[in-house]
Order: C-alpha cells, then sequence, then structure tokens
C-alpha cells in the first residue's frame, strides 16, 4: 500500500512552521506510508525505553532523536515531571520544538481511506482546522462553517462569525477505536469501518465532518492524532505523570485535554474535533490496559466534576499562569482523592518551569542544557 501513496506529492502546507512528534519503543517502519505527507516536514522522535537500543528510521527524513539520557541532561532534575515507559513521554518533543504547530502521530497509525479509497492527507486536514476560526460560544448545525460547502446556518448570529482562535484540532481513527479496558473486553471484534453502508445492520462509521466542541464541554482528547498550535496552548499539554513508577497509565492524553479545554474556554479559543482520520492498527491488550486504566476509572469520577466546576480567575492572563492555578487546585481539591494528584500537581508546576526554561524568550536564556541542535537527515 505503501507504493500506492508513494506517488503522492502534495505540496505541504506550513512546511517550516511544524514539527511532527512521535513517541515510540520500535522501528520506524511506518513512516514509509506517511512518506509522501511527512517527508518534507521536520520529525521530533522520543524514544521510550531503553535508551541503548537503536531504533531504525527510515532514510529520507529530517529528524532529532530523543532518548531517556537526552531528556536527563537537558532537563536535569526537572526530567523527573516527563513519564518513562508511557507514551506520555511526547510531550518532551513539544517542549523542546521551536515551531508554532505540533502534530503528533502514534507509530501504530497508517493513512486511512475515505469511503471512494483515496488516501487521506491527515496533516493537511489538520492545519486546515487549525488555521480556520471555530464556533466555541455559539454552536453551528452545519458544522464547521469555515469548511468546504458549508456555512453558518439560518439564526446563527452575525455578530458571532467571526468565530475565535483554533488553539487544537483533534482527529479521529478507523479500524481500532480507541476504547478503554472494560469497552474493548465486551467488544472485541468491533471495528470502525472505512465504508459507508445503507444497510441497517451495519452504521455509518465515516463521519465527514469537523465541528467545534463548545465551550463548558469537556472531550476526552485521544493523542494519536493531534495537532495543535504549539505557540498558543503548548505549555498546557502537558501529559502528566504516567507509566513506570506511576500508579495510572493511559489517562495522559485525556488528562492534558482536560487542562487544555479549561484554559481554551478561559481564553476565549476553540478546540476541534472530527475530520482527518488515520488507520489505527494495532489493538493493545485490554487484561494489560486494565491494570493501567484501575485507578483512573475510579478516579475519573471525580476529576471530570472538577474540570467541569474550575473557575480560573480573570487575572490569569496566560496559559502559563492559568496553569500554574490549575495544579494549585489539582493538589488543594484532587489531592483529597489520592496522594498520586499532590505528584501529579508538583509535576505540573515543574512541567512550567522548564518549559519555561527551554522557551525563554531571546536575551533572557537561562545556563540551562540546551537541546541538540544538530538535525538528522539520512
Amino acid at each position: 500500500m505503501s507504493q500506492l501513496y508513494s506517488s503522492m506529492k502534495p505540496t505541504p502546507m506550513l512546511k517550516d512552521e511544524l514539527d511532527i512528534v512521535i513517541p515510540t519503543i520500535r522501528n520506524l517502519d511506518f513512516l514509509e506510508m506517511w512518506r509522501p505527507f511527512f517527508e518534507q516536514y521536520h520529525l521530533i522522535i522520543v524514544q521510550d525505553g531503553d535508551p541503548s537500543r537503536t531504533i531504525h528510521i527510515p532514510k529520507g527524513f529530517d529528524y532529532e532523536l530523543y532518548n531517556r539520557n537526552d531528556i536527563n541532561r537537558i532537563l536535569g532534575p526537572k526530567s523527573s515531571c516527563i513519564s518513562f515507559k508511557d507514551s506520555a513521554c511526547r510531550c518532551f518533543g513539544y517542549m523542546v520544538s521551536k515551531k508554532k504547530y505540533i502534530y503528533t502521530i502514534d507509530d501504530d497509525c497508517f493513512v486511512a481511506e475515505d469511503p471512494s479509497g483515496k488516501g487521506i492527507n491527515a496533516l493537511e486536514q489538520h492545519i486546515k482546522n487549525l488555521l480556520s476560526p471555530s464556533t466555541p460560544h455559539f454552536f453551528n448545525t452545519l458544522y464547521d462553517p469555515y469548511g468546504d460547502g458549508a456555512d453558518f446556518v439560518r439564526g446563527y448570529p452575525f455578530s458571532m462569525r467571526e468565530g475565535a482562535i483554533t488553539a487544537v484540532s483533534h482527529g479521529l481513527w478507523l479500524n481500532i477505536p480507541d476504547y478503554d479496558a472494560p469497552t474493548q473486553l465486551v467488544k472485541p471484534l468491533e471495528r470502525n469501518s472505512r465504508k459507508v453502508y445503507l444497510s441497517t445492520q451495519l452504521p455509518i462509521l465515516y463521519v465527514d465532518a469537523v465541528m467545534t466542541i463548545p465551550k463548558g464541554t469537556l472531550f476526552p482528547m485521544c493523542g494519536m492524532n493531534l495537532a495543535f498550535d504549539r505557540e498558543l496552548i503548548g505549555p498546557a499539554m502537558y501529559f502528566g505523570l504516567m507509566g513506570d513508577g506511576q500508579p495510572i497509565g493511559r489517562y495522559d492524553d485525556m488528562w492534558a485535554g482536560w487542562c487544555v479545554k479549561v484554559i481554551c474556554d478561559h481564553m476565549g479559543w476553540g478546540v476541534k474535533t472530527g475530520l482527518p482520520y488515520i488507520w489505527h492498527s494495532k489493538a493493545s491488550n485490554p487484561f494489560v490496559n486494565l491494570r493501567k486504566e484501575y485507578n483512573g476509572i475510579f478516579w475519573q469520577e471525580e476529576a471530570i466534576p472538577f474540570f467541569q466546576s474550575v473557575t480560573l480567575p480573570k487575572e490569569c492572563d496566560s496559559v502559563q499562569q492559568c496553569y500554574m492555578e490549575l495544579a494549585k487546585l489539582v493538589k488543594e481539591k484532587l489531592g483529597k482523592v489520592d496522594p498520586y494528584f499532590i505528584k501529579l500537581a508538583d509535576g505540573m508546576v515543574t512541567w512550567i518551569e522548564a518549559w519555561d526554561e527551554l522557551n525563554a524568550p531571546k536575551g533572557t536564556e537561562t545556563n540551562a542544557p540546551n537541546a541538540k541542535d544538530e538535525k538528522v537527515t539520512e
């Protein structure tokens, strides 16, 4: 199938303004299918697990590769905020990037096809989502009014049609759905089809739509097909403390999503979900997932009402200020649920401190170790 897409050479959008961040523990052969869409962009690869292991990266890609040794060297004691043996480590790539936009994708995700059989350029659709406004303050029933073939419906206020800045573009997946462990166990064979069926026995699962998540509404963000404006919301894209040594896993992206949505609502920015689709190829083990998710399944019943009720002070006029306020509230409110949240709140503070050190305005840099300057192209 990779040969099919190798003949496609789209003109890259935002080529010099976007980094692609990939967390991995394995060889990145999946990039061959993405070559026509990714080859002209810069990749930041965050290698999880054993740093002495050599991973294979196909030739021709422009990339930086970071492993745990690099994270420890660059962040020093603050490296404690970056998860180990968990895909949450991807957020280190957000921190060291110097680009305006980020697209992050998992290494078991491939090029999907639309119902006509055409390969979907997921990155291009994400960029279109980010470059067009959102409508968080008033829902448009015809989905994204700024998309092709759509507009504002009758009754939509003219005073609100300029929309809001889009901070996040949340994409979806065909084939393996992003289910939690209990749902995986009761629906082990369920797949999300790319085909559009008229039969009542097979639902229409490919939805050709993008919509803005309304202000005041949370959502379960998935990190496997996600793009965002790093300069705008990057400091809030912390995927928490998960994996090795932590009592919870598989909540990294959702935690980030709850924090991001609360801050976007406060700042007046929009979050879109829907197109583009990618092909999620591998179902993870539901029994392993259940062990990782067990505490989170209980804790989310406390965490979600917390985020639904949070009101940030008007004085918080930057993402960093908003995030530090959230960290304080997490420690104060959720720390009563379990001591883990006290540790997580401390990690949130450390994350912001590390972000500010690595992303200080020119002329105000600290003596913190620098990220790698070299770019590797093979």
